[in-house]
């Protein structure tokens, strides 16, 4: 009998051995990042667009969820915002599904004078918005867009074409007075002219105006931040000066930071932080 119990308790520990030393088996991560392309025409070529759902929500990517179009800068791609910080990650962490769409290096967001050349508001109001809300089942309440430097101007004009769509929008360093830009005469001329009276009208610091009572009454609040030590500050408090003066609901953080990577990250995670405290509800401080 003791021989017997002996073979047996020996067998039960070569077995744990040997399973200890086996090969563990690989999990299957579940795949959330999406590339998605395009065909438009009003680029007039392809748009290729990154879509990272929460790994939470793999198995139903179509659910509905909070959701951030994040937009890249000047001399960019739809690849910046990965290449340089864990969008996987972030969304994760946060639950938002984060869609990061092709501006082009020298695009702006915006429509370009030649019609016969890219049209890039016409193209995110008449396909990339349509095809993301159908895919993706997203809501207003629940939809929120912002970018770094040009970006940060796109965004907020997007916002601003069609507040209905958004819950809020945000501004990282943004050109929010393409005035103010020193590549004025000559990227961005080529996308909307030199005349002065014509940048004005596309800058979000002139268009803010035009929806002033429609963002009052819609209490459709803009985010925007730079750090102190960035090129563009000036124009966030330009940007943020009009806003009081039209009593357009605003919040404005200025930091330590440059027009640089790090600063941005940061940056992303102060307004994900907002965004999250608008669809709870929470207290914002007005």
């Amino acid at each position: 009998m003791t021989k017997r119990v002996f073979k047996f308790c020996f067998a039960l520990l070569a077995g744990a051995l040997f399973a200890g030393c086996t090969e563990p088996q690989a999990q299957e991560v579940p795949q959330t990042k999406e590339l998605i392309v395009i065909e438009s025409q009003n680029l007039k070529c392809n748009d290729s667009v990154l879509v990272f759902t929460p790994v939470q929500y793999a198995a139903n990517n179509t659910q509905t969820l909070p959701t951030l179009f994040l937009l890249h800068g000047w001399s960019g791609c739809y690849k910046d915002w990965s290449n340089k910080h864990d969008i996987q990650e972030i969304s994760n962490r946060t639950g938002f599904r984060i869609i990061c769409p092709d501006g082009f290096y020298n695009g702006w967001y915006l429509n370009n004078t030649d019609t016969t050349k890219m049209q890039w508001r016409a193209f995110f109001d008449q396909e990339l918005f349509p095809q993301m809300k159908q895919k993706y089942n997203m809501v207003p309440d629940s939809t929120f867009i912002t970018g770094l430097s040009m970006g940060g101007h796109g965004a907020v004009n997007l916002f601003l074409d069609h507040p209905e769509n958004f819950r809020a929008a945000g501004s990282m360093s943004g050109v929010l007075d393409l005035n103010l830009t020193s590549l004025r005469d000559t990227e961005l001329a080529k996308v909307i002219g030199e005349k002065k009276e014509r940048i004005a009208q596309e800058s979000a610091v002139t268009r803010v105006a035009e929806k002033a009572e429609q963002l009052k009454a819609m209490n459709k609040p803009i985010i925007t931040t730079c750090g102190y030590n960035d090129v563009y500050v000036k124009c966030t408090d330009v940007f943020s000066a009009k806003c009081r003066e039209l009593d357009v609901p605003h919040i404005k953080i200025l930091s330590p930071g440059k027009h640089s990577w790090p600063y941005w990250g940061f940056a992303l995670e102060q307004h994900l932080w907002h965004f999250q405290k608008i669809l709870n509800g929470d207290n914002l401080g007005y």
